[in-house]
This record gives C-alpha cells, structure tokens and sequence, in this order.
C-alpha cells in the first residue's frame, strides 16, 4: 500500500512541477517562436521596402513578365442557360 502512495505522489509531483515550469517557460517561448517569424518574414519578403527603388535608376522602366500572345481562352467552359425571374 505504501509503493502505491509513493507512485501517486511521485505521478503528482512531477505533474505539478512540470505544469509549474511550462508557465515559467511559455512567455520565453513565444518571444523566441514570433523573433523566428518575424526574421522568416523579413528574410521572405525583404527588410526594406524601398530596396527596388534603390537597385534602379530613377525614371527608368522594367518589364517583369511579357503578356502571353493568346489571352483568350477557344475552350467551351460550359453552356449558357437561359432563365427567367420569378417573383
């Protein structure tokens, strides 16, 4: 009977000091995990927004992506439907 009581306190123990430590270690934990996003997100999408600006020359023009020739689709997509309102 005494083991039983001495695992049950044991079992009880560490739950509570572990309940304990992880309120202690939470506030240092989500500091640590949004620093990590926020060096993702600056590293992503760049820490300066005007560092285009600065790459090229005042006046001058860039074309990232040429428009495709055929734009228009000759694919039928569906039927047209004709209804009326009903009221």
């Amino acid at each position: 009977m005494m083991t039983f009581l001495k695992t049950i306190l044991i079992v009880l123990l560490v739950y509570f000091g572990l309940k304990f430590l992880i309120r202690l270690a939470t506030p240092y934990l989500m500091r640590y995990i949004s620093k990590k996003a926020g060096q993702q997100f600056e590293q992503f999408f760049g820490n300066d927004p005007n560092m285009n600006a600065q790459r090229e020359k005042e006046g001058s023009i860039t074309i990232d992506k040429n428009p495709s020739q055929n734009s228009r689709s000759s694919k039928k997509v569906g039927e047209y439907v004709e209804f009326e309102e009903v009221d």
